[in-house]
């Protein structure tokens, strides 16, 4: 298993944002997390990342416990974070937010054709390559976060909210995308969304987080065929 998440335990003081949350993702899956604002979805995944310490459980990624890692050693490992709101660096250009992203990597031929491939899959990075990045559009900024995390060339990618914010024609861009990286480049992915219907349309399995805590999980079919999922999330 790619990532092995166990009793994991988050607190902000005296309040207790996960409670013994516990989930698997396996290698080329795409995996949702779903669950309203406030679910502690952000916190989860920020945990994973080592952005936030634990209060209890495990992270084991590719069979190796990283609870103690910081977050710099676990994105060497290959674990990239694409965060909430995009948090793009606004006054570097585009171009320099993707050097940003591949800081530890040569700048050499294989860099340029990365580089190309990602100009390829977001056309309008490549023409605002030298652009700052605040000059883009809310939409814009969500693909250069994907991309910047992408160049790294990530075993696993975390996604948090990437819908927020988003008007829907640039909403099913963006899952579009997500879908493709997984099916036709074979890239694992955890997203974390409250659009619980565009998110578990592209994914193979889901889980659903409630104040801090998974109650349900099942395929993807399983949970938009579920009564309680139709009620609470997609309005059904």
């Amino acid at each position: 298993m790619l990532l092995e998440v166990q009793s994991l335990e988050v607190a902000y003081g005296d309040i207790r944002a996960l409670h013994g949350v516990s989930f698997q993702v396996g290698e080329g899956e795409l995996v949702s997390i779903i669950g309203a604002n406030g679910a502690g979805k952000s916190s989860l995944l920020n945990a994973i990342m080592g952005i936030i310490p634990l209060a209890g459980g495990t992270v084991h990624y590719q069979g190796r416990d990283i609870a103690a890692l910081p977050s710099h050693e676990r994105a060497r490992m290959g674990i990239r974070m694409v965060p909430e709101r995009a948090r793009v660096f606004p006054l570097l250009t585009v171009y320099e937010n993707l050097l940003a992203g591949a800081y530890r990597r040569p700048k050499d031929a294989s860099f340029q054709q990365k580089l190309e491939w990602l100009y390829s899959l977001f056309p309008v990075l490549a023409e605002r390559r030298s652009q700052l990045a605040s000059t883009l559009s809310g939409g814009e900024q969500q693909m250069l976060a994907i991309a910047r995390a992408l160049i790294a060339e990530p075993t696993i990618l975390l996604v948090d909210e990437v819908s927020m914010g988003l008007m829907p024609s640039l909403v099913d861009k963006v899952f579009e995308v997500l879908q493709q990286l997984n099916r036709e480049h074979g890239l694992t992915i955890l997203l974390v969304e409250q659009n619980a219907f565009a998110s578990l349309k592209i994914s193979t399995r889901g889980y659903v987080l409630e104040t801090g805590t998974l109650v349900l999980s099942g395929t993807a079919d399983e949970l938009l065929a579920d009564e309680r999922v139709r009620s609470a999330y997609l309005g059904i």
